[in-house]
């Protein structure tokens, strides 16, 4: 795997304002902030995508991320609600290849927003999600 600004910013080789490290994890402030208060929560071991995520680290990962959202709703930054975000992949917009969490204060009228594409709008037949269910039932055996 490509070394990161990730790896570098874990080693001490790049700036970074920490807010939280433990063993398994680290979190810290991100440099092009949703709004301010927007922090990432990173593996300290370098992982390009969730699947090959440490079952423990993701979950601690989870865990860091929901004490921060209360950090943030008590912080006194601008925070009326909060966004998780974790794009795993080109396709889902993952620019730097080691599994990260976005973790950033929402507020009303903060210009962030997400685009649904007309196919959103257009509920599938039930055989449709019944079929998809079975695949991933059927992939989640095979994966373990």
């Amino acid at each position: 795997m490509p070394e990161t600004v990730f790896a570098q910013i874990l080693r001490g080789d790049a700036p970074a304002t920490f807010v939280y490290r433990d063993d398994r994890v680290s979190a810290f402030m991100d440099i092009q902030p949703v709004n301010p208060g927007h922090v990432l929560v990173v593996p300290n071991e370098p992982v390009a995508s969730l699947a090959d995520l440490d079952p423990e680290t993701g979950a601690q990962l989870f865990r860091v991320a929901q004490r921060i959202a209360a950090a943030l709703r008590a912080s006194g930054l601008r925070c009326e609600g909060v966004n998780l975000f974790l794009a795993d992949g080109e396709a889902a917009m993952q620019e730097v290849f080691h599994v990260h969490l976005h973790v950033f204060p929402r507020y009303k009228g903060d210009g962030f927003g997400l685009r649904f594409s007309e196919r959103y709008f257009q509920k599938p037949a039930r055989a449709a999600l019944e079929d998809a269910g079975a695949q991933i039932r059927a992939a989640l055996e095979a994966v373990g």
